[in-house]
C-alpha cells in the first residue's frame, strides 16, 4: 500500500481561449499562421527551492515553451511563470483555474486531483546509494548520480553538526536502533504537509517504525523551502531535517558559502532514516482552465518532452533535478492517494 512514487480531459474550454486571473477564458481566435492563438499561459512552480532561484532558472522556459508550442499548432502571446507561496497554493490555483500548468510533487497532485490532471512524470538520474539502510548512505559518501534514469526517489532523515545530531548518527552507524525518545528529543525541520519528501513519506516511515507521526514530535518547525531547512541544520537550529535523497548534492556549495560552515556537507551530515521509493514529481494541468482540452494537453506533453531533450531545456528543469519526462496517467499515483488516506486517518484519530 505504501509503495509509490502524473489524462482525462475535464476542461470545458478550448485552446483558442485565454485563461485570465479569475480562471475564465476570452476567445483569442486564430493566429495569422493558422495556429490557434493563446494570449497567456500561466505556469506555477512549488517553492521547494528559493523562489528567486526558481524564477531566474526557469526564465528561458517562456521562449522555449512558445517556440515548441508553435510547432504543435499554438501561438502563445505571453507565458507567465510564478512560484506559489506554498505547495498547497499551487494546488489550489490549479483547482481554481487561476493557473494553467503546475510543476508539483505527487503528494500535492493527489491532494488536488479533483481539480488537476496529471500529464507527465519526471525522470531523473538514479543515485549511487539506494539502500533502505541509513548507515549504507553514511559509509558511501558522497552520493553521486548514475547514468540510469529512474521514475522514483527517496526521502532521507538527515542529521547535522549539533551534539544531538551527531549522537543520533553515531547510534545508527554503530548498528543500534533509534528509539522514539531519541527522535522526540531532537529539533526537527520539515516541509508543508503536502510535500512527499518533506512530510508525507517521513510520516509514513515514523508510523511504520514507531506508530507515530510528524505531528507527534515535540519540537518541529515548518520550513518554506529545503534551502531554509539546510540553513537551520547548518546553524544548529535543527538537529534533523527531512529532504529528497539528492538534496545534499544541491546544497553542497551553499553549505560552506551561504551557510558559513567550515566542513563539507558530506562530513557534517549523516542519514538516520530512509523512506520507501516515492514516485517522481508531476507536470499537471488545471481541469478548470479554459485552455484545457485533450488536444492541448497532448500538445503540452509533446512540448515538454521535447524541451527536456534540449540543452537549454535541461538547464531549466534541473532546478527540480528533473532530467526528462514521460507520459503519465492518474492511476500512477494510486499509491500516493492511499498514503494520503492513511495520513488523513492518522490526523482524525483521537
Amino acid at each position: 500500500m505504501l509503495a509509490i512514487g502524473l489524462l482525462a480531459g475535464c476542461g470545458s474550454g478550448n485552446a483558442t481561449t485565454n485563461s485570465n486571473a479569475s480562471g475564465t477564458g476570452e476567445s483569442s481566435g486564430e493566429a495569422s499562421s493558422g495556429n490557434k492563438e493563446i494570449q497567456e499561459l500561466k505556469v506555477s512552480f512549488v517553492p521547494s527551492k528559493d523562489p528567486e532561484q526558481i524564477i531566474t532558472t526557469t526564465e528561458p522556459l517562456k521562449e522555449l515553451l512558445k517556440k515548441q508550442l508553435q510547432t504543435e499548432g499554438y501561438t502563445v502571446g505571453n507565458v507567465d511563470i510564478n512560484v506559489g507561496t506554498t505547495y498547497e497554493a499551487v494546488g489550489e490555483a490549479l483547482a481554481a483555474g487561476t493557473t494553467d500548468i503546475g510543476f508539483i510533487p505527487g503528494g500535492t497532485y493527489a491532494l488536488y486531483d479533483d481539480g488537476a490532471d496529471v500529464i507527465l512524470t519526471a525522470t531523473r538520474a538514479g543515485l549511487s546509494n539506494d539502500s533502505d539502510a541509513p548507515k549504507d548512505w553514511n559509509a558511501n559518501k558522497p552520493t553521486e548520480p548514475t547514468d540510469e534514469q529512474v521514475t522514483y526517489y527517496r526521502s532521507l532523515f538527515i542529521t547535522g553538526p549539533t551534539e544531538k545530531g551527531k549522537a543520533l548518527a553515531e547510534k545508527v552507524n554503530s548498528g543500534e536502533e533509534l528509539t522514539w525518545d531519541d527522535l522526540n528529543r531532537a529539533n526537527w525541520a520539515v516541509m508543508s504537509s503536502s510535500s512527499s519528501a518533506g512530510y508525507i513519506y517521513p510520516t509514513l516511515w515514523l508510523q511504520e517504525h514507531y506508530q507515530k507521526s510528524i505531528t507527534d514530535l515535540a519540537h518541529v518547525v515548518q520550513s518554506d523551502s529545503y534551502g531554509s531547512s539546510f540553513a537551520r541544520l547548518s546553524a544548529g537550529q535543527a538537529d534533523v531535517i527531512v529532504a529528497y535523497a539528492d538534496a545534499r548534492r544541491d546544497y553542497a556549495e551553499q553549505w560552506t558559502t551561504d551557510f558559513g560552515r567550515k566542513g563539507a556537507i558530506w562530513d557534517e551530515t549523516n542519514v538516520i532514516g530512509v523512506t520507501q521509493p516515492i514516485y517522481n514529481d508531476t507536470i499537471s494541468v488545471s481541469k478548470n482552465s479554459a485552455l484545457m482540452n485533450d488536444e492541448f494537453k497532448a500538445a503540452l506533453q509533446r512540448a515538454f518532452v521535447a524541451i527536456a531533450q534540449t540543452d537549454e531545456g535541461k538547464d531549466v528543469i534541473a532546478v527540480y533535478t528533473h532530467e526528462g519526462y514521460k507520459e503519465a496517467q492518474a492511476s500512477d499515483y494510486d499509491g500516493e492517494r492511499k498514503a494520503q488516506e492513511l495520513l488523513r486517518s492518522m490526523k482524525a484519530a483521537p
